[in-house]
């Protein structure tokens, strides 16, 4: 889901590019958009931006694809991805722009800016204790559902 949908209920053609954004990491990862536990990333697009800084990109590849695709296409698929989940959507591609960047391997692409939901997780309550909420230490409010 697009952070402008997400937060302000906004809708755009730009909102179906994040999507696509994240089906194409997804399938070029092999895996779910949510669930990176092993990983200080929320999210398979805050795993996919630290790797992409760390210039670690290709950690990410299911290694199901190695000897289907080149190692470069990979790189491209995975920038044009980022390029897709910016957090600003006037950042974001055309999905015209989108397919001209896939199919035509002569297009230079840009480096991505830092994705929308990539913050990385909060490491201050380690212990396996659920956190308390209390102003005076007399009461005390589970911030969990019922």
């Amino acid at each position: 889901m697009s952070p402008e949908y997400a937060m302000e209920g906004l809708f755009s053609i730009k909102s179906d590019v994040f999507s696509f954004g994240v089906l194409l990491l997804e399938i070029v990862s092999g895996k779910k958009s949510t669930g990176f536990y092993h990983s200080s990333s929320l999210n398979l697009i805050g795993h996919a931006w630290e790797l992409w800084k760390g210039d670690r990109v290709f950690e990410l590849m299911d290694p199901k694809l190695e000897d289907q695709v080149s190692y470069p296409m990979v790189y491209r698929y995975i920038n044009v991805a980022l390029l897709c989940v910016q957090e600003m959507a006037a950042d974001r591609p055309t999905m015209s722009e989108v397919v001209s960047m896939l199919t035509n391997e002569l297009t230079v692409l840009n480096s991505p800016k830092k994705p929308a939901f990539s913050n990385a997780r909060s490491t201050t309550n380690s212990s396996n204790q659920p956190e308390k909420f209390s102003v005076n230490d007399v009461t005390v409010s589970l911030m969990e559902p019922r």
